[in-house]
């Protein structure tokens, strides 16, 4: 799978690293290519390469974007032609988001037009996108969206990167509220000194 990432910080960095291990060729959409963190990633795997944003979008089948979430709106401002792209937003609009909308997933898809637009690796923590085994257990992942194609793609690379099951939300009026699962981890590992080595993991009878 080609997938453009947007954002290469601790998120966008992680997944990169993590999707590209597991076979996929990652496009970094960059404002600036010789960026220290962006020459990092390329040089961890050559199936990481760096372009301007617009062209790793033009290139790549899913986009990942992964910037502070009060950026999203200028971002989706600037992207063209990405109707039927894959977008997964891994933002969250828990303490800031884009002006005039409740998430990053929502003014994507105002903004764009895109039809295919997922919630995803918004609710844990880096760590845990780079090794989701605890033990003998593995972490599980969750999503939201109307579309379903989408979805299936978070899905599908959630257990690329070794997440369990990856549980579905809802559709997108589930926006705010995987946003606010992803707080109750905030909340937990960060405000409440658990520490960021923890996750979520459903247990059925």
């Amino acid at each position: 799978m080609k997938i453009a990432i947007i954002g290469h910080g601790n998120v966008g960095g992680t997944l990169a690293k993590g999707w590209s291990k597991a076979g996929h060729n990652i496009l970094i959409g960059a404002r600036n290519s010789e960026d220290e963190l962006v020459k990092d990633l390329i040089s961890e795997n050559d199936r990481i390469q760096a372009t301007n944003i617009q062209s790793a979008v033009d290139k790549s089948e899913v986009i990942l974007v992964a910037i502070p979430a009060n950026a999203v709106g200028d971002l989706a401002k600037s992207l063209k032609n990405i109707e039927e792209k894959i977008i997964i937003d891994a933002t969250n609009s828990v303490f800031e988001g884009p002006d005039g909308f409740k998430t990053g997933a929502e003014a994507i898809q105002k903004i764009t037009g895109c039809r295919h637009v997922a919630k995803g690796f918004n609710t844990t923590g880096f760590e845990n996108m780079e090794n989701p085994v605890y033990g003998k257990t593995k972490l599980d992942m969750f999503t939201a969206g109307d579309s379903k194609k989408a979805k299936n793609v978070v899905s599908k690379l959630a257990n690329d990167l070794g997440f369990g099951n990856c549980y579905d939300f809802g559709g997108d009026d589930k926006f705010p509220l995987i946003e606010q699962f992803a707080m109750a981890w905030i909340n937990l590992a960060i405000m409440q000194g658990e520490g960021r080595n923890i996750g979520f993991k459903v247990l059925t009878r």
